[in-house]
């Protein structure tokens, strides 16, 4: 059993799927607000350890044509260099407007994840994944995207919307 909400924010507007064992629906999530089916999945180790395998098998499943990039754990790693090293495995991976990004993992994934998407070939689409309780009720909703500067937390960034939260 899941609840769907929606975000009112007219042409940008975007369903959160909530519920108890709905990743394996996560395709479904995706098919029904139109996601391209090339994806590439943004996690860290400890999350891609615990769900990248179900996540990747239910989208494989699903018709999706999924790949992961994996950035370090922590707030630490929210910067400059990390966002460039995403932006290097898309390229490298030749995805181009066809694509979308999808965040598997807490705020610090969400958050460089869709500035990621916001400025990669200048927007392509996201959705989010969140993992932590702080992420599923803050960084998740509301399109704040951003990477850290060493001379404070979230001072490059865009307001961006993904386009589905599945928590």
């Amino acid at each position: 059993m899941f609840e769907q909400l929606t975000v009112g924010l007219e042409r940008r507007s975007y369903p959160i799927w909530i519920g108890d064992g709905i990743l394996p629906r996560l395709a479904d999530a995706l098919r029904a607000v139109a996601f391209p089916r090339r994806i590439v999945v943004v996690t860290n180790p400890t999350v891609g350890d615990l769900y990248s395998s179900a996540v990747l098998t239910t989208l494989e499943e699903g018709g999706f044509l999924a790949s992961t990039v994996t950035i370090p754990d922590g707030e630490r790693f929210k910067n400059l260099q990390t966002l460039e090293a995403i932006y290097d495995a898309l390229i490298a991976e030749g995805i181009d407007r066809y694509a979308g990004l999808l965040a598997l993992g807490g705020g610090v994934v969400g958050d460089i994840t869709g500035f990621a998407a916001a400025t990669y070939l200048r927007g392509i689409p996201f959705a989010q994944v969140p993992t932590t309780l702080l992420a599923q009720v803050d960084s998740s909703v509301g399109g704040k995207t951003a990477v850290n500067h060493p001379l404070g937390k979230n001072l490059i960034g865009a307001f961006y919307q993904p386009q589905l939260v599945h928590i």
